[in-house]
């Protein structure tokens, strides 16, 4: 069952930012940006050059700049 919370525009508008594509739902988002939280916990220290790469990796995806797992084991032969 589905509930409905409230928003702040800037708040909205960030987590549309933060989806990696289009039709990806606020509740992805959310259980996304938990795990993220619980992993931050966990494991504190992400250097900087993986806080990079992630960010680029991200921007790679919202471009459309990846290979789809199929793709990825044609490529690896499986």
């Amino acid at each position: 069952m589905g509930t409905t919370i409230r928003l702040n525009q800037t708040t909205k508008a960030e987590l549309d930012a933060f989806k990696q594509y289009k039709s990806e739902s606020y509740d992805e988002l959310v259980r996304k940006l938990i795990y993220l939280a619980k992993l931050t916990e966990k494991e504190p220290k992400l250097s900087q050059k993986t806080i990079l790469e992630i960010k680029e990796a991200r921007e790679r995806i919202k471009k459309g700049e990846f290979y789809t797992e199929d793709e990825a084991k044609k490529i690896l032969g499986l």
